[in-house]
């Protein structure tokens, strides 16, 4: 037992310092080549402007997502709650630059797996894009296939730009089971979620060789990799937790941050679905202005619902619907007309607003803040959509190569795939952490809030709560509840 200042060191936080320590002592042994980050080529200018403008938004949707959910829990876990997703960003960040994006995006490996040793410390991770001669490539060790998949962009703003999308996916996850989870136990979580159901979709997915590529499986900007996945994480995690003990009378702590944390994503979504594009061209517009419309129509959309059932129109429903079009129209943004990405919209809106509306009826899972019902539910629609609605933009130049019906049912067969591999494999996760570290708090900890339980911090409006007020000494504190 190691104690400093006579508090007990738990053994979780000196295993992640010794990882911490390992991975910057391996930095010191890596020596990039030379000339790795020299851009010669002056073409690329104008999607490099885009694409690094396009990346910056997209990691500004995190710290927005962290608004968004943070508002809408009680005032005794705001904290908490923002700190879920905003610490994502360190974490992933360093996983990415060490192995996942290899996993990911590493020379193909039985069409499911990227060969993590390939960029390893972004090793040959820099200005090198397809733009390079063939002899230059095939010299490149774990580029000669990704290579492709970058267009005219540098390998190092793809990776970067990639690193985003696995920094929001695991913070989506967080407003399922907020209010209720125990910090240290969700960090580890997340640490194997990236690294097991992250990376897998997103190789099968966006990788020239993976396993749904080859199916003529498409997916724009995450429908299937960043929605599906972290939705039907989400409802996994609210089974495996189980109901929170007292919401009754409970209420958002702060509706202006759920707004801010709206707009924030809707801002970052440009970035997100107009950057999939991976340049700056038509694609690119395209995306931004089906982005713009179904986010409009499904803000609308919602508030209306909530009217014809006789409720009166609310900021909340108005943030949580704008997030709704945003996330149906990501699957297919850059291929399906301005018509056809308002009826995307509509259609998935009235479909998550039901979910929603049933859920709270019947009360059969607590998934604290709908994350299933909104992101998992809207990303599974959208996909099916892309298989409507996307045909004519991939069969237009070769019709022979895949029948609408096939094209079709493949998206259907690899939303179930998703479902299934990432229920099974979240649920494992889940069980595996709970036996390392308890993922729920004590009762107690849940009752005085997790902002002083997990964090010692308090948010403003906190002090004058009750609960917080029962406890009377830090002491007496930490002689009932386990950091």
């Amino acid at each position: 037992m190691i104690k400093v200042k006579g508090r007990e060191v738990k053994k979780r936080w000196i295993v992640l310092f010794a990882a911490l320590a390992a991975i910057c002592g391996l930095g010191l042994g890596a020596s990039p080549e030379e000339g790795l980050f020299e851009m010669t080529n002056e073409s690329l200018w104008a999607n490099v402007a885009w694409m690094i403008t396009a990346t910056i938004f997209v990691l500004m949707m995190t710290p927005g997502l962290s608004f968004f959910y943070g508002g809408m829990v009680r005032a005794k876990n705001v904290i908490s709650t923002m700190l879920q997703s905003f610490i994502v960003m360190g974490v992933v960040s360093v996983i990415w630059v060490v192995f996942g994006f290899g996993l990911a995006f590493g020379n193909d490996v039985l069409h499911i797996i990227g060969n993590p040793a390939d960029f390893f410390m972004f090793d040959h991770v820099g200005m090198s894009n397809v733009t390079a001669s063939e002899s230059e490539r095939v010299a490149m060790e774990g580029l000669n296939e990704i290579g492709f998949a970058t267009t005219t962009i540098p390998l190092a703003l793809f990776a970067l730009f990639q690193m985003k999308f696995a920094i929001i996916t695991p913070s989506l996850i967080t407003g399922s089971f907020a209010e209720r989870v125990r910090f240290s136990g969700y960090l580890f979580f997340m640490i194997f979620w990236v690294i097991l159901v992250y990376c897998p979709l997103a190789h099968c997915t966006w990788h020239p060789k993976g396993l749904f590529a080859l199916m003529h499986v498409h997916d724009f900007a995450g429908g299937i990799v960043v929605h599906a996945a972290s939705g039907v994480a989400a409802l996994t995690g609210a089974l495996f937790l189980g109901r929170r003990s007292a919401t009754a009378g409970s209420k958002p702590a702060n509706v202006p941050f759920v707004l801010l944390g709206a707009a924030m994503l809707w801002l970052g979504w440009f970035g997100f679905n107009g950057g999939s594009s991976l340049a700056a061209d038509g694609v690119a517009i395209l995306a931004f202005l089906n982005t713009n419309t179904a986010a409009a129509i499904a803000m609308v959309s919602w508030v209306v619902f909530d009217c014809l059932r006789g409720h009166k129109p609310s900021a909340l429903g108005a943030a949580i619907g704008a997030v709704v079009g945003l996330v149906a129209i990501t699957p297919c943004a850059g291929w399906v007309t301005v018509g056809q990405s308002m009826f995307i919209a509509f259609v998935t809106t009235l479909c998550c607003y039901t979910a929603v509306t049933w859920k709270n009826s019947r009360q059969s899972f607590d998934d604290a803040l709908d994350v299933f019902p909104t992101h998992g539910l809207g990303g599974i629609i959208g996909t099916i959509f892309t298989g409507i609605f996307a045909y004519g933009h991939f069969a237009k130049e070769d019709p022979d190569i895949i029948s609408h019906n096939e094209f079709f049912w493949n998206h259907v067969l690899v939303v179930l795939m998703v479902i299934a591999y990432t229920f099974v494999v979240s649920y494992a996760l889940y069980w595996i952490t709970d036996k390392m570290i308890p993922m729920r708090v004590s009762r107690h900890s849940e009752q005085i809030g997790l902002d002083r339980s997990q964090h010692d911090e308090e948010y403003a409006s906190e002090a004058s709560t009750e609960l917080a007020e029962e406890i009377t000494t830090d002491r007496w504190f930490r002689s009932l509840e386990e950091n």
